[in-house]
């Protein structure tokens, strides 16, 4: 199916020279002379490409890009205009234009632009298309990746589950650790329909009530216990028991669970008879237990107990090739969850997460896509989508520039940095021919050479 190519020009003239110089079996070029019309044509031809004049009579150019970006920001606007200028240009890069070109722009120039973004949007698709396919390979219960560390942790997983009696999971918070308990548990030969998979979060748990909690009580055994009830342990007998943040267990308690796992017994509060219990014990912590060991706060005995079995979770910033893959992970399930037609991310969207630090690991990032998903209004999720915190980046790394050549630049940077950046893009694209670069800029070349020197004496 040919990509479709929509002109806005109010001149007729232009716009025949542009349908008869960019005319090719795999593009169909749409025309227009009224600007008014021209919202209305993006939403009926839903053009992968947009050229647009920068100044027609009765239209603001750079307020029908911003409406257009705002109706679909998968789409790539190009700006021509006769009038150029460094802050223009600038300006159309910030709202989301993909090139700002001096008019009259060569018909053989335009064809090579066009034919790269034809080009560029090829591959996104491919790749969007390699991605969903990668999603299905590369997951584990629900836990996706495709790093090296991924990639060992899921073997790892797959031979443990089989034959564990205790495993402890650590990690820094929000990086899966539960995720990766119910796949062992999932995973186990115990697993069935039936067996329980029961949560304690040691963190929550207030120190006096602990015993009851994990072991339960017998009426009477103190005041308010107005009925037997069984524990943790004895819930979930024949399945497993997952004691997440383990370090925050005081030591009384950590005496009576060792206890446990060594017995497979356990005491309700107030009676003198064992019950055997026939448990799998997978504790969680994002602390380093054998510091607590060496300060005292953790039992050595218990620790060793625990540990027979250790799985490590790397944090998000350690596997940053994992990032495109759960950001596609996510967008689907909300987009599923909310009812949403939402086909991805935009590529400056994704510059802007590639650059976030993610303290908060995979949590934060389903979090913040979970939250652009709602808000998003058109078929993708954009830079206007994703929560203030993200844009609120180190301003020493705002603007700046994708793997894929995307420009991305924030309104708070001094004028002269965002103009250095698009100039380095430029010049980047035309391989850093400056005669090239200042015919696409629009500039003479001694212009050029002249800012430049500048830019590099004020570094």
């Amino acid at each position: 199916m040919p990509s479709t190519l929509l002109a806005i020009d109010d001149d007729a003239a232009i716009l025949e020279v542009i349908t008869e110089g960019l005319a090719q079996d795999q593009l169909r070029v749409v025309t227009t002379t009224d600007p008014h019309a021209a919202l209305e044509m993006v939403a009926n031809e839903r053009p992968q490409i947009v050229l647009l004049d920068m100044v027609m009579p009765g239209a603001n150019g750079m307020e029908i890009l911003e409406k257009v970006v705002a109706m679909d920001a998968t789409i790539d606007v190009v700006l021509m205009t006769g009038h150029y200028s460094t802050d223009s240009a600038v300006e159309a890069i910030q709202k989301g234009a993909c090139d700002y070109l001096a008019k009259p722009v060569p018909v053989a120039k335009l064809r090579e632009r066009v034919s790269r973004l034809l080009e560029e949007a090829r591959k996104r698709h491919e790749t969007l298309e390699l991605d969903r396919k990668l999603l299905e390979a590369f997951q584990l219960e629900g836990i996706v990746g495709r790093s090296p560390a991924m990639l060992e942790m899921f073997a790892r997983i797959r031979r443990v589950a089989p034959h564990f009696r205790t495993v402890l999971v650590s990690g820094p918070t929000g990086s899966g650790k539960e995720l990766v308990a119910r796949a062992l548990h999932k995973m186990s030969s115990a697993s069935s329909s039936s067996s329980p998979f029961a949560v304690c979060n040691c963190a929550a748990i207030v120190e006096t009530l602990f015993e009851s909690e994990l072991f339960g009580y017998t009426k009477g055994a103190f005041t308010g216990a107005t009925q037997d009830k069984i524990g943790l342990f004895e819930y979930a007998h024949g399945g497993t028991l997952f004691l997440d943040e383990i370090g925050e267990m005081p030591l009384p308690s950590q005496a009576k669970l060792l206890r446990v796992l060594q017995d497979q017994q356990v005491q309700r509060v107030g009676s003198p008879v064992p019950r055997k219990v026939d448990v799998r014990v997978i504790a969680a912590t994002n602390r380093n237990l054998r510091d607590l060991v060496a300060e005292g706060k953790f039992r050595e005995d218990l620790y060793y107990r625990l540990s027979m079995v250790a799985i490590r979770l790397p944090s998000l910033r350690e596997r940053p090739e994992d990032l495109p893959m759960l950001q596609r992970h996510f967008v689907e399930r909300f987009a599923k969850q909310y009812g949403k037609n939402i086909q991805g991310i935009t590529r400056r969207a994704q510059a802007l997460l590639g650059r976030h630090a993610w303290p908060g690991n995979v949590r934060e990032l389903e979090n913040v896509i979970g939250n652009a998903a709602m808000m998003a209004e058109s078929n993708v999720i954009d830079v206007n989508d994703i929560v203030e915190l993200l844009r609120e980046l180190d301003p020493a790394r705002r603007g700046e520039q994708s793997l894929e050549g995307s420009f991305v630049c924030s309104s708070q940077l001094p004028l002269e940095e965002v103009e250095r950046r698009y100039i380095e893009r430029v010049l980047h694209e035309e391989d850093d021919n400056v005669p090239q670069a200042a015919a696409r800029l629009g500039v003479p070349r001694s212009t050029l050479y002249q800012r430049l020197k500048n830019l590099k004496s004020s570094e």
